[in-house]
């Protein structure tokens, strides 16, 4: 007796359905094509516009360019203020990057625990972050401020002779790192108590029963299961601060003796008072390229610890 049951064979692909399937990942492409005209249009194309720009000798009055290939480059090495505005940056990220990751993990790991208290300690920590960098160059203006500031006060108080920190080229940009700190200290707390939650509590539980001590735990649950977010946290700080611009130029405006002129504000002063647009953009092209380093090396670290 002949089965009902028929024999599953696949069907051949008609040429419709081919032609379907092609079109299917170029009509999904539509979704993602406005973000990236987007993205092309306001990094790449400025990005390419300014390494060309670069490579020329700009007369914005005169409104010609010549190219000239790397001598501005060339010029940047030879220039005392550059090579002091990238030795001013360069040390200016290793006072800060570093405090905001200890103080930062720190902070975060004593404020890691419920309860209103805990709530009310993380907001007065994190509000300074959201207030402007000219309010919070205001503040410290009126701190370190000669004669009447909060310092002088405290200075004459105790009977002890005045200091003025941003009047000194050795405590000029400690002084403006103490004002970054305290001002974005915020983010990275918050980074790391994000961090800190995700861990299962059931790992700490299991410490608790062996009687680990809490450096013990710290240094074989903690710190490994936050190791993406304190390279992150690293890598973001020193990206940010590579830019260090405003508190530098509204707290001393690269004095004394251009001590605390940093490399953005190099390039500001170099493109938009003298008018050097392509010697600007040369400098402007070196900062590109250390924060890239940064990425890069945040990349390279985190694929080497999970490697291991």
């Amino acid at each position: 007796m002949a089965s009902n049951r028929s024999l599953a064979v696949p069907l051949p692909k008609t040429r419709e359905g081919r032609r379907r399937n092609l079109r299917a990942p170029w009509s999904n492409a539509l979704f993602v094509l406005p973000f990236v005209i987007v993205y092309v249009l306001l990094l790449i194309v400025p990005l390419c516009l300014g390494w060309w720009l670069s490579l020329q000798r700009v007369d914005l009055l005169a409104g010609t360019s010549e190219f000239i290939g790397i001598r501005n480059y060339l010029d940047l090495t030879l220039d005392p203020i550059f090579r002091g505005a990238l030795r001013n940056t360069f040390y200016f990220v290793i006072l800060t990057v570093p405090v905001f990751v200890l103080l930062g993990l720190a902070l975060a790991l004593v404020l890691n625990r419920p309860g209103r208290f805990g709530a009310a300690l993380r907001a007065l920590f994190f509000g300074s972050s959201v207030l402007s960098v000219t309010i919070v160059t205001l503040i410290w203006k009126l701190v370190m401020m000669p004669g009447n500031g909060l310092l002088a006060d405290m200075s004459h108080t105790l009977h002890l002779p005045e200091f003025v920190p941003l009047m000194h080229e050795a405590t000029a940009l400690p002084a403006i790192a103490v004002v970054t700190v305290w001002w974005i200290m915020g983010l990275p707390m918050m980074l790391f108590l994000a961090a800190l939650q995700q861990i299962p509590q059931e790992l700490y539980e299991a410490a608790a029963l062996d009687s680990a001590s809490r450096w013990r735990t710290f240094a074989k649950i903690t710190l490994p299961s936050i190791w993406r977010t304190v390279a992150l946290v690293a890598v973001i700080e020193a990206v940010l601060q590579f830019q260090l611009f405003g508190q530098a130029q509204l707290l001393t405006d690269g004095g004394p003796n251009n001590s605390t002129r940093p490399l953005v504000q190099f390039i500001y002063e170099t493109g938009f008072r003298q008018w050097s647009f392509g010697y600007s953009a040369a400098a402007a092209q070196v900062l590109f390229a250390l924060m890239l380093i940064g990425v890069v090396t945040q990349a390279w670290l985190l694929r080497k610890k999970e490697k291991a």
